[in-house]
């Protein structure tokens, strides 16, 4: 169904619907605008881009005294899979903590490479149980690395990875973090959490665009990496002597995207750097929240455990609100959504992050509205 005459469709500076969604995401015009120039991958000017864009990362985790930045062509989970099998070698043993889609996509990046697991699990709602990560480290002296994800988009949840972190260290086992939707955003001291690995990319919380990965490394623990890696192209450690012998890539960069990442990291700066970007994903999140629980929807998680990255909503109960007609009266109105990812309640997702501020935030309540209207629904109060 198609909006009403009466609705306005909402659109970004560059006339695209807003996106609502954990990344890809709305990004600036001047991000966009530098991707309309071509760079040769050993030119120079290419390379002090490249450069700028690799030495500002690891201050972000205030690590910029122990951690390297090793960047890898792909998507975040491209990113993941060189973290784990880089630096997990072929001997070791992973204590895989899953409460998501993420989890379990590591668990089997590391199946796949043929590295021992062993795995907690709690509900997508549900933090690790850190005094069942105690006993586990405790009972299993072959466990070598724990891996954890700091913002679950399945369900947008904060895991506790300061006191997972403080927990890795007491048994003297690696910890490897996967950051994609939080870094950036979320307060994270690479050093004091004891992560020797951190993972993200380009296309989440610094607003560039997808197609970078890059994982922050502890200078001895990449150095003690030689030989683990199951592949070429996500060899961490080949991939970052190569940058310390001729300061290029292996094998061809995504440039344009490179660049695109190096505009935002400016306009991350100029926001103030993370604190200025969480005040500002925290702010949005609290409209959203705030509005959608006045129209009568239910959040999934508490706002103790709630991350201002994604927020999970149950789905309506009423037989008159079908998902795909409200995701497409949404986009109509110039708001993209993403459907629910949960094993244990029907729900969808709304972003808090990219290019968005609170007119953006209020404008998809005013949607939702009218979408709720078209249905014939007051509100949601019915919502499981």
């Amino acid at each position: 169904m198609t909006a009403s005459p009466a609705a306005h469709r909402a659109a970004s500076e560059t006339g695209d619907p807003f996106l609502l969604t954990p990344g890809p995401l709305t990004t600036s015009r001047s991000v966009k605008a530098v991707m309309v120039h071509d760079w040769g991958s050993r030119d120079a000017e290419f390379l002090r881009i490249n450069r700028e864009v690799l030495d500002r990362l690891p201050a972000i985790a205030h690590a910029a005294a122990t951690h390297v930045t090793v960047p890898v062509q792909g998507s975040g989970t491209f990113a993941v899979e060189a973290m784990l099998t880089s630096l997990v070698p072929p001997d070791g043993e992973v204590l895989v903590l899953i409460n998501g889609a993420y989890g379990h996509r590591a668990k089997r990046i590391l199946e796949i490479a043929r590295r021992r697991t062993v795995v907690h699990e709690t509900s997508e709602d549900t933090p690790p149980d850190l005094a069942a990560v105690e006993r586990i480290l405790a009972a299993t002296p072959s466990i070598t690395h724990v891996f954890a994800v700091h913002c679950e988009t399945t369900s947008g949840i904060l895991n506790p990875v300061a006191e997972i972190g403080a927990l890795a260290a007491r048994h003297g086992k690696s910890f490897l973090l996967d950051s994609m939707s939080a870094f950036g955003a979320l307060p994270l001291d690479a050093n004091a959490v004891h992560a020797d690995a951190i993972a993200a990319s380009s296309n989440k919380c610094i607003e560039g665009v997808p197609g970078l990965g890059f994982v922050l490394c502890r200078r001895d623990v990449l150095a003690a990496a030689k030989g683990n890696a199951t592949t070429l192209v996500l060899d961490l450690h080949d991939q970052w002597q190569a940058f310390e012998k001729t300061g290029q890539y292996r094998f061809t960069p995504p440039i344009h995207v490179i660049v695109a990442f190096h505009q935002a990291l400016e306009e991350f700066l100029a926001e103030g750097g993370q604190p200025g970007r969480h005040a500002r994903y925290a702010g949005n999140c609290k409209v959203l929240v705030d509005g959608m629980r006045a129209l009568g929807f239910r959040t999934l998680l508490p706002d103790a455990l709630q991350a201002p990255i994604i927020v999970t909503f149950h789905m309506p109960k009423d037989p008159r609100f079908v998902f795909q007609r409200f995701y497409d009266s949404l986009k109509d109105r110039g708001y993209v959504i993403y459907p629910g990812k949960l094993t244990v309640a029907d729900s969808f997702r709304i972003g808090c992050i990219g290019r968005l501020h609170r007119e953006q935030m209020e404008g998809a309540l005013a949607a939702i509205r009218e979408a709720l209207a078209e249905f014939g629904m007051a509100d949601a109060a019915m919502a499981a």
